[in-house]
């Protein structure tokens, strides 16, 4: 690891309270501190975003497909324009990120919950994420 590499720099994330919450208490749970168990968890998810040369998504343009033709976008249109309609006034960027990440945490930390209960997934603090607990 170069010196460069090495040298630690705090990094600002505003979250909901209650996401920080339950950050707090999983970092317990894993006897990590809480910026240890967020730093884990973003390398984690980082290795969720790389591409495996050989999937569908890679062969056939991935990332460099139109944005418009992702069926996901039109549900997140419906989402932004439900946000903006529900609020009394003009919603900055951030506000609208808020809200539609908040949106996608609840709904990943409900999903993680249901495969975790159905024993098709669990979380290793020594793996560095969650982990498939059967074949696929």
């Amino acid at each position: 690891m170069s010196e460069e590499d090495a040298t630690r720099t705090a990094v600002r994330t505003y979250v909901p309270s209650s996401q920080k919450q339950r950050w707090a208490e999983e970092a317990d749970e894993l006897d990590m501190s809480r910026s240890e168990f967020v730093r884990t968890m973003v390398q984690a998810g980082r290795r969720s975003f790389d591409l495996d040369e050989s999937s569908d998504s890679a062969q056939t343009g991935g990332a460099n497909e139109s944005i418009g033709d992702d069926p996901d976008d039109a549900e997140l249109g419906d989402l932004v324009l439900a946000i903006l309609h529900d609020r009394d006034e003009p919603q900055t960027w951030d506000d609208l990120v808020a809200a539609v990440t908040n949106d996608v945490e609840d709904r990943l930390d409900e999903a993680l919950g249901t495969l975790q209960d159905e024993g098709e997934l669990r979380y290793s603090g020594r793996d560095g994420g969650y982990v498939p607990t059967g074949d696929r």
